[in-house]
């Protein structure tokens, strides 16, 4: 699905993935270039602190390349830039959990500290946030190009209730052939005139037909 761009709700969306994922991209690199300029090792388990953070070679190359992923996503904007906040969002929650169990440990590749763990959570949780606006609430205006999507797909899966005028157009278009069939036969014909005039065998020869038919000679 592809975002509208000429509406205004569309605008509005696409403008708020821009800002988040421009944002936070520019804040990862400059925190990775700040990192690189000092020239940290690549992978010391205890790192330098800038900015409140601890960081080595290794997490100040990840943040320019993970900051350049999403100023990529805030000059495509539309949908991508919604992905992309969403998967980086989902990253630094997960990062955040896993470092904070590596702290302390010679895998602490990337030099994490408690700073660098709450910084990864709030980071995560704002980019998430802003990737997943007008997306998945369940109050979504009308005009909302995501409710229209789950609207349309909503209709193409389930069918046209079924109403008793249209339920007695079929019976009654089932039972134009087989009442015309019964019409044509020169058995029930003449069974059905003798009866209708009181002739003695004619109940006798609609029950016979009846019979025959029940037998298996038809349907």
């Amino acid at each position: 699905m592809k975002l509208d761009t000429k509406r205004r709700a569309d605008r509005r969306l696409d403008l708020v993935y821009r800002i988040g994922a421009g944002l936070t991209g520019l804040v990862l690199i400059g925190f990775g270039i700040a990192g690189l300029m000092i020239r940290l090792p690549l992978f010391d388990t205890q790192g330098e602190v800038i900015a409140g953070l601890s960081t080595n070679g290794a997490l100040s190359f990840l943040s320019i390349a993970v900051g350049s992923l999403l100023v990529g996503a805030m000059v495509l904007g539309g949908i991508f830039a919604s992905n992309v906040c969403i998967v980086v969002g989902v990253a630094f929650l997960v990062s955040g959990l896993v470092n904070l169990f590596l702290m302390g440990t010679d895998f602490n590749i990337l030099a994490f500290s408690i700073p660098n763990v709450i910084f990864s959570f709030v980071v995560g949780l704002v980019v998430l946030t802003f990737g997943m606006y007008g997306r998945f609430s369940g109050g979504l205006d009308e005009d909302n190009p995501f409710h229209q999507y789950r609207e349309s797909r909503h209709q193409t899966r389930v069918p046209a209730p079924r109403t008793e005028d249209g339920g007695a157009r079929a019976r009654g278009a089932e039972g134009v052939p087989r009442a015309r069939e019964r019409g044509q036969d020169p058995v029930y014909r003449a069974g059905y005139e003798d009866a209708h005039r009181g002739a003695p065998g004619g109940a006798t020869a609609l029950g016979a037909y009846g019979r025959h038919r029940r037998g298996g000679s038809t349907r």
